[in-house]
């Protein structure tokens, strides 16, 4: 571990993905770790460990975070420093970073993980809007990821984190509807959506049971952070 005058340094991941509840809304969800010794044993935190003199922060969250959950995000963003005085009985700075995944790489990466016989113990995942009590200041730091992502989602394409290459309007409102934890009225979306021009409609087409719906991907040319599918300028901490 790094210490520095009795400090120590940790790091924990906050991941994020859009999976299914149980109503068929489709809602944020992340991996927690029950802890197994003091202090908090036997409550839920976020992936995580201690700093190494051999290692960057960010690849300390990596390490962590693929020895916890399986999961290996394409990349991490740094979120936060957290460091109360009173946030753990020893002095503890934690760097905090976050990343967004699809389910389908959810899925995919912790079959891997389990089928090289390195199955995730005391994981499981939660729904952010049912979250079980928290090991230290865990509860503060999901808080701060979920209000970032919801900045973040008005400028830039951050839900598309969350979608494959190519989809659909409607699976675009879901995201935004998760980030954002309410409803958004179906024609007054697509009306923004397209007046933002960050969206390209392909020639293909989902079908199910209703009528079939266009697949769209997002416009490459603009930029990431110039304006998101609301159309909103950036105002963010970034």
């Amino acid at each position: 571990m790094t210490q520095t005058r009795g400090i120590r340094v940790a790091v924990s991941t906050v991941i994020l993905t859009l999976r299914r509840a149980e109503n068929g809304d489709a809602v944020l969800a992340l991996p927690l770790v029950l802890r197994t010794r003091e202090p908090f044993a036997d409550q839920w935190a976020l992936p995580g460990g201690w700093l190494t003199a051999a290692e960057s922060p960010v690849d300390a969250s990596a390490r962590t975070l693929g020895e916890t959950t399986g999961l290996a995000p394409s990349y991490l963003e740094q979120l936060y420093a957290f460091g109360a005085v009173d946030r753990s009985p020893t002095r503890v700075v934690s760097i905090v970073y976050w990343a967004l995944l699809r389910q389908d790489d959810v899925v995919a990466q912790s079959a891997a993980h389990r089928a090289s016989g390195r199955a995730p113990e005391n994981v499981q995942w939660f729904d952010i809007t049912a979250l079980p009590e928290l090991a230290f200041d865990h509860a503060k730091i999901i808080e701060y990821a979920l209000w970032r992502l919801r900045n973040k989602v008005g400028y830039s394409r951050v839900a598309h984190g969350f979608l494959p290459a190519e989809f659909t309007l409607a699976d675009l409102r879901e995201a935004y509807e998760a980030i954002l934890g309410k409803h958004l009225d179906p024609a007054n979306f697509r009306r923004q959506v397209e007046a933002a021009g960050n969206l390209l409609p392909t020639d293909r087409f989902r079908t199910g049971s209703h009528r079939p719906a266009r697949l769209y991907r997002y416009n490459t040319d603009v930029e990431l952070a110039d304006r998101g599918p609301l159309g909103s300028e950036e105002t963010s901490t970034r």
